[in-house]
């Protein structure tokens, strides 16, 4: 049982909006030997997050559409502006019915969703 307060409302995610839990380097696993030298794998190096999603959203039908758009509205619920904007422009990298989808869902104009590559 942890008696430590488990950090409480601490984010336990990196990246995120609030700076917690910044990648610590200097604490991260050493190589290991195998067969050669192993290492640990750096997901930063992969760039592309976006084609699976969009492939996966280009097979749905309109009503699975529909669904995905009302449950990721209610499942952010209460989020910050911010964090939804990033989201639908992310949605939008996937496939941009996807993100103007998830906007009309959250009721935010896609005019206020930041443009990014």
């Amino acid at each position: 049982m942890r008696v430590d307060g488990n950090h409480g409302s601490t984010l336990g995610y990196e990246p995120n909006s609030y700076g917690e839990w910044q990648e610590q380097a200097d604490f991260r696993e050493p190589p290991l030997a195998l067969d050669g030298a192993a290492d640990h794998w750096n997901h930063r190096q992969d760039d592309d997050y976006y084609s699976q999603p969009g492939r996966l959203f280009s097979l749905m039908t309109a009503a699975q559409k529909q669904v995905l758009f009302e449950n990721t509205a209610r499942a952010m619920g209460d989020a910050p502006k911010e964090v939804k904007l990033r989201h639908i422009g992310n949605c939008c990298k996937a496939d941009p019915a996807y993100g103007e989808g998830v906007a009309k869902a959250l009721g935010i104009p896609m005019s206020d969703v930041p443009r990014k590559k």
